[in-house]
């Protein structure tokens, strides 16, 4: 049995679905927007400044048709929404709709994507409406009053890397990142004061370095040991573009995750890549 097939696999048994998602060829890309052999150490973030919040790639077909299927048949699996956060997914679902890139075409509640589907603007289901819209998981972090972390109280998550929805809905910060060895106490008070500067405007990104035998993109099994990725070159690189910004009004942090796979092959090379020195990749 293939590594790819262990994967589909093991998607299978978490979304308790009678065939694979992710039937035929792997959904890749060819090209990224950020050179992946440029990390920093933790939590590696830096101003968006004039990029884009929200990309739609050459993947975007490929990628949407995967969300709609695992919308339609295990939204349990992919979307979370706390009561209370019903009011920042709807400001969410607003911002992203202002700024949706190019190729998009909106009239009145409808919205045509690039891929040509057609999604009705539901602000009664705004989750279910973000994951139809973009490629981007997005994750919707709160603090209330006299809390000492963020917790994430909606997201859409179709492409989780080794992570269960279910088991970080509802979790603080550090919750979220155990058991990640890097993410000690250090880190984790970095990252805290990190979610409490942000502004409304001033969004910040970072990405990660991720290699592995399977392009399967649906992959929320845990590893059975840790690294959970190939510590070395393995036949594809996936990585995430991760945007943190916050939203004026309900002042909630919005994590989203674009999410990029390329076979080894189309990787740039050189002093500093990826390919050239894979120990630096930040998780």
């Amino acid at each position: 049995m293939s590594v790819r097939q262990d994967g589909q696999n093991a998607a299978r048994r978490e979304t308790g679905a009678p065939f694979a998602f992710e039937e035929g060829p792997p959904v890749l890309q060819r090209h990224l927007p950020y050179d992946p052999g440029a990390g920093a150490r933790l939590p590696g973030t830096r101003p968006l400044g004039d990029a884009p919040w929200l990309i739609a790639d050459e993947a975007y077909a490929g990628q949407m048709a995967l969300r709609d299927r695992l919308l339609a048949d295990c939204p349990e699996v992919v979307l979370a929404l706390d009561p209370g956060a019903r009011p920042a997914a709807q400001e969410l679902l607003d911002e992203v709709l202002a700024d949706l890139p190019e190729g998009f075409a909106q009239a009145g509640d409808r919205v045509t994507r690039p891929d040509g589907v057609v999604v009705a603007i539901d602000p009664a289901r705004p989750m279910e409406t973000l994951c139809r819209l973009v490629q981007e998981d997005l994750c919707i972090l709160e603090k209330t009053e006299g809390a000492e972390e963020h917790v994430l109280t909606a997201a859409t998550l179709c492409f989780p890397a080794r992570w269960r929805l279910s088991e970080k809905f509802m979790r603080p910060l550090v919750a979220i990142h155990a058991p990640v060895p890097e993410y000690d106490e250090g880190v984790a008070r970095r990252v805290q004061r990190m979610f409490d500067g942000l502004r409304p405007g001033l969004p910040i990104w970072r990405f990660n370095v991720l290699w592995h035998d399977d392009p399967t993109l649906h992959q929320p099994g845990p590893p059975a040991a840790r690294p959970k990725w190939a510590p070395e070159r393995a036949a594809y690189l996936r990585t995430e573009r991760q945007v943190l910004r916050r939203l004026p009004k309900t002042r909630a942090v919005v994590f989203s995750i674009h999410t990029y796979m390329l076979a080894a092959e189309d990787v740039p090379e050189g002093p500093g890549s990826a390919a050239d020195d894979v120990q630096k990749r930040v998780e």
